[in-house]
C-alpha cells in the first residue's frame, strides 16, 4: 500500500520522483504528492486522484526546480483522500517535510501531547504528527531528531524525510513496511520497491527494522535507531528492467497470465536434478524432513487460496496433516503449535503484514518457519529459517495471476519432496508426477492461446450482478480464487462455496439467468459436482463448467464447457484457472475498469 520515492543527486528531482511514483501505481492509492528543495525553501505540490493529475499539476515536474525532493502516492487509512490529508506533510514553518507509509498506532496520544504544548494540525493523518514530531526534537542535528522521533512512535512506518536546514540530505527509516536506498553515478534513491528505480540503478540495499539511512548525492550511511554506524551490502536486482514495462499488452495483468508459463517453468527447472527434486533452500535433510509432524500454512488472500490446494495436495502425496490459516485469523487464535510442527508462510511480496506477523508469531512459538515469496531481500525471505523463491519477476496487477501459479508449483514441489522422503510415494509414481510437472508449462499456454472462446463468453456476463462458483476438493480451492479474480477487479459481487454446502442456504440465492461457474477436475468427485450442476441449473442458473478433457458427459449438465488438458488432478489448479483468470479479465475489460489498479485495492497490503 501507498508507495515512496526519493532522490538526492545531480538531476532535477522532480521528473525522477514522478517516474518512480508511476511504477508504484500499482501498489495502489487515492491521491499523490511531494516536495522538492528549490535552493531556498521546499515546495510542496499534491492532489486527489490520480497521478496523472499530479503530473499535469507540476507540469511533469518542470515547474518544480531542485535536487533534492521525496514524493508519494497515498491509500487513505487515517482521514479521507484529499489534498490536505494527501502527504508529504510539513511542520507549522513548512521547514521539515515527511511522506509515511504505514499507521502509527499511537498517533493520537502524540497528537494530543503536541497540541497541549502548541501545535496545530490542519490534517486528519497520523502522519502529520510525524513532522511536528520532528519538529519538536530538532535542535540541529537531523539525525538526532529522526531517531527520538523512531523512539517515541509504535506501529509501522517507511518514512522519507527532508531538512530545510540540511538540504544536500535525504532521511530514510523503516519498521515493518518494506523501503530500499540505491545509488548510482548521479545520485541515490530512495522507494518502497525495486521498480520505482530499477530505471537508474541495479545497487539496492534493503532497509531493515529500525533502522535510518542518511542519503547525500554521492553516498549513503546507515545506522540504528540508537544512532550507531552499520554496515551493508547492496543487493544486485537481476530483473530485466523490461519486465517491469508493459511489452506491447494492453495490460500489466494480460501480460502477467502470458508470462505464466515461464513462471512456471522458472519455479520449477532449478529443482527438479534428474528424476529427483532437490529444495536446496529448505537446509533440511531427509531425516529432518522426515520428523516433520504437522505443516500449518499461513497466507492472505490468493496466497490462501494456493494454501488450501497445498493442503489437499500435501495430505494426499505426503500423508501429512496439514492446517490452512489465513495470517490475520492465525496470529489472534492463539494457534497450538505442537513439537515437530513447520509453519510455511507465503506471500508474493514478502511484506503482507499479516503474514510477517504470523511468521514471529511461529517462530516465537518455537517452529521453524518456510517462507515461500517471490521478493528477494524481502521481510519474510530475511526473517523466516527457510526461503522458497517463486522466480515470477515483477508483478506489476493488483490482481495475482503469475505469482499465484508459481506459489502453486511450489506447494507440488514441496509436497512431493515430502512423500519421498517420507516413503509414500513410490518411485514409479513419481517418475508419473514429475512427468506432468514438466507438461504444465505447455498446456498452460495452450489454454491462454484460446483466449478469444473465453473472451466472447465473458462479453455475456458484463453486466452481471452476482455469479457463484462451485467445486470440491481442489476444485473448491480453484472456485475460491476464480471468484476473488473476477470480483477484485470488474467488482462484481462473487462468491465460491464448498459446492456439498448448496444446499445448506446458498441456493436460495440461485434465479433465473444467475451464473455459476462449477469446476468439476477431481475424478473422484465428478458425479457429486454433476448432481450440484443439476440443482442450480433445475432453478434457472446459467451453468459454466470447467472440466479435462474427456469429461464429456458433463455436457449435459452444462450450458457451456471449458475443457483443460489432462494433468494428475493434484495438479489441476495450475490449469483450471488460467479460464478463469480470462474470463474475470475480459469482463473486466468490458466494463471499462482499470484492470490494474481495482479501487480501494493494494499491490503490497503492509497495513492490518
Amino acid at each position: 500500500m501507498c508507495g515512496i520515492v526519493g532522490y538526492i543527486g545531480n538531476s532535477q528531482a522532480a521528473p525522477i520522483i514522478l517516474d518512480g511514483l508511476s511504477k508504484l501505481e500499482y501498489r495502489g492509492y487515492d491521491s499523490a504528492g511531494m516536495a522538492v528543495f528549490d535552493g531556498e525553501k521546499i515546495n510542496i505540490r499534491k492532489s486527489v486522484g490520480r497521478l496523472k493529475v499530479l503530473e499535469n499539476l507540476t507540469h511533469g515536474g518542470e515547474n518544480m526546480p531542485g535536487l533534492c525532493g521525496i514524493g508519494h502516492t497515498r491509500w487513505a487509512t487515517h482521514g479521507a483522500p484529499s489534498d490536505t490529508n494527501a502527504h508529504p506533510h510539513f511542520n507549522a514553518e513548512e521547514t521539515i517535510v515527511v511522506v509515511h507509509n504505514g499507521i502509527i498506532e499511537n498517533y493520537i496520544q502524540l497528537r494530543d501531547k503536541l497540541i497541549s504544548r502548541g501545535y496545530k494540525f490542519v490534517s486528519e493523518t497520523d502522519t502529520e504528527v510525524l513532522a511536528h514530531l520532528l519538529d519538536y526534537y530538532y535542535k540541529g542535528n537531523p539525525l538526532e531528531a529522526v531517531t527520538k522521533v523512531l523512539h517515541r512512535v509504535e506501529g509501522s512506518y517507511a518514512l522519507g524525510i527532508v531538512f530545510a536546514d540540511c538540504p544536500d540530505q535525504i532521511f530514510a527509516a523503516r519498521k515493518d513496511s518494506p523501503l530500499i536506498v540505491g545509488q548510482n553515478e548521479d545520485g541515490c534513491f530512495i522507494a518502497s520497491d525495486v521498480p520505482a528505480i530499477l530505471k537508474y540503478t541495479r545497487k539496492v540495499y534493503y532497509v531493515d527494522n529500525y533502522e535510518v539511512v542518511r542519503l547525500r548525492a554521492d553516498h549513503m550511511h546507515f545506522y540504528t535507531v540508537d544512532e550507531e554506524e552499520i554496515k551493508k551490502e547492496p543487493v544486485t536486482i537481476e530483473w530485466d528492467a523490461n519486465a517491469a514495462e508493459k511489452a506491447g499488452y494492453e495490460h500489466f495483468m494480460l501480460k502477467e497470465m502470458y508470462e505464466q508459463p515461464k513462471t512456471v517453468s522458472d519455479t520449477l527447472t532449478p529443482r527438479v536434478k534428474g528424476n529427483d527434486i532437490v529444495i536446496e533452500e529448505l537446509n533440511m535433510t531427509d531425516e529432518e524432513l522426515k520428523s516433520i509432524s504437522k505443516i500449518h500454512i499461513v497466507a492472505c488472500g490468493s496466497a490462501y487460496h494456493a494454501g488450501m490446494t497445498g493442503k489437499y495436495v500435501m495430505e494426499g502425496l505426503a500423508r501429512i496433516p496439514v492446517e490452512v490459516d489465513l495470517a490475520s485469523e492465525f496470529r489472534y487464535r492463539d494457534p497450538i503449535l505442537e513439537k515437530g510442527s513447520m509453519v510455511v508462510v507465503i506471500s508474493q511480496s514478502g511484506e503482507t503484514a499479516d503474514t510477517l506477523a504470523a511468521l514471529r508469531e511461529a517462530k516465537a512459538g518455537g517452529c521453524k518457519v518456510l517462507g515461500i515469496v517471490n521478493v528477494v531481500g524481502s521481510s519474510i525471505a530475511r526473517e523466516a529459517d527457510n526461503v522458497m523463491y517463486t522466480w515470477a519477476g515483477p508483478e506489476i496487477a493488483v490482481a495475482t495471476t503469475k505469482a499465484y501459479s508459481a506459489q502453486l508449483i511450489a506447494m507440488y514441489l514441496l509436497a512431493m519432496k515430502l512423500g519421498k522422503v517420507r516413503g509414500v510415494i513410490s518411485d514409479e509414481t513419481f517418475a508419473e508426477l514429475l512427468g506432468d510437472l514438466k507438461r504444465l508449462p505447455d498446456q498452460i499456454e495452450l489454454l491462454l492461446n484460446n483466449k478469444l472462446k473465453i473472451q466472447k463468453f465473458a462479453n455475456r456476463y458484463i453486466g452481471a450482478k452476482d455469479v457463484f462458483f462451485i467445486g470440491r476438493g481442489i476444485d473448491y480451492a480453484i472456485s475460491l480464487e476464480g471468484s476473488l479474480k473476477l470480483k477484485e477487479i470488474s467488482y462484481i459481487h462473487s462468491e465460491a462455496y464448498a459446492a456439498g454446502e448448496l444446499k445448506h442456504g446458498t441456493i436460495s440465492l440461485i434465479e433465473d439467468g444467475t451464473l455459476v461457474a462449477a469446476v468439476s477436475t477431481q475424478p473422484a468427485l465428478y458425479a457429486k459436482t454433476i448432481s450440484n450442476m443439476v440443482e442450480v441449473k433445475a432453478r434457472g442458473a446459467f451453468v459454466l463448467a470447467v472440466t479435462c478433457e474427456g469429461n464429456t458427459e458433463i455436457e449435459k449438465a452444462a450450458d457451456y464447457v471449458i475443457y483443460i488438458p489432462e494433468t494428475n488432478p493434484y495438479f489441476a489448479n495450475s490449469l483450471a484457472i488460467i479460464p478463469l483468470q480470462l474470463f474475470g479479465y475480459y469482463v473486466a475489460v468490458g466494463k471499462g475498469c482499470d484492470v490494474d489498479k481495482p479501487r480501494n485495492l493494494a499491490k503490497s497490503v503492509t497495513v492490518e
